[in-house]
């Protein structure tokens, strides 16, 4: 596989990318990942002709091996993994060790590199956030590359390419799971189920463990509870959705959600205070 795409650039795999994402939808799927592997059996033995059952055992075999989800898609990064030479796998900067599933650290993320609190990512904070992640990852990238490797990224990502990432775009890039909202029904729930729910909920987006939700804590809760009813929501709407939640609920007014007020904004009335 690597003297297959042994001279692929991040310039060239965005090229082969967008074209066999042909959709726009963040994956190769369906025919688009028959029609990449019917390309990469060409590239791999462009003397033999490529038959479908052929295409089909190369599709098996590479999926099996870089399809890391098993959701029968290739997401940008396993395309990555697959074809482009390590030394230039600029996506490998964002493997963890686990996906990111918290909406506060997602939020740390956003408000460090929003420098000017525009409520979006430009390509200069785009590229300082690319740079830490080199740094942070002992890789050294010339500064021509850093260039590339931004410009690249902005146009995976920037997809309704205005050349600037909102909150959405920056969850892609990032991988970040499920809202965990998503688990509970607490409009539909015996008031003792409302607790005991009220109880993980606010432990999960407490991180500090304070018995307060406070800066990015309260920008992941409010994330993830509009995102309930308003999907795709931008950076200056969470800003202004986060004060109105502020307001409401901040009765003693010291920039922070104590436990208790939250219960009492989202009606478990039957919580004791901490």
């Amino acid at each position: 596989m690597d003297s297959t795409f042994d001279k692929l650039d991040a310039a060239g795999f965005l090229e082969i990318w967008q074209h066999f994402d042909a959709d726009d939808n963040g994956y190769i799927e369906g025919k688009e990942l028959d029609d990449f592997f019917l390309h990469m059996m060409k590239r791999l033995g462009p003397q033999e002709k490529a038959t479908e059952e052929k295409v089909q055992r190369l599709k098996q075999r590479f999926m099996s091996a870089y399809d890391v989800t098993a959701d029968g898609k290739l997401q940008i990064q396993e395309l990555a993994n697959m074809i482009l030479p390590e030394e230039e796998n600029f996506l490998l900067i964002f493997r963890r060790e686990a996906p990111l599933d918290n909406s506060v650290d997602f939020m740390k993320i956003w408000r460090k590199y929003d420098m000017d609190c525009s409520g979006f990512i430009s390509a200069q904070e785009l590229k300082a956030f690319l740079n830490d992640l080199f740094q942070q990852h002992h890789k050294q990238v010339s500064p021509v590359k850093l260039e590339e490797y931004t410009d690249t990224m902005m146009k995976m990502f920037d997809k309704n390419k205005d050349g600037r990432l909102d909150l959405n775009d920056l969850a892609r890039i990032l991988a970040l799971e499920e809202n965990f909202l998503l688990q509970f029904r607490m409009d539909a729930n015996s008031k003792e189920e409302r607790k005991r729910d009220f109880e993980k909920i606010f432990d999960h987006y407490d991180v500090s463990k304070t018995g307060a939700l406070e800066g990015p804590e309260v920008d992941g809760f409010v994330k993830d509870m509009m995102e309930l009813v308003w999907p795709n929501i931008s950076g200056p709407d969470l800003d202004k959705l986060r004060a109105s939640l502020l307001r409401h609920c901040d009765v003693n007014k010291d920039g922070k959600i104590q436990k208790n007020e939250l219960a009492l904004c989202l009606g478990v009335k039957t919580l004791k205070k901490p």
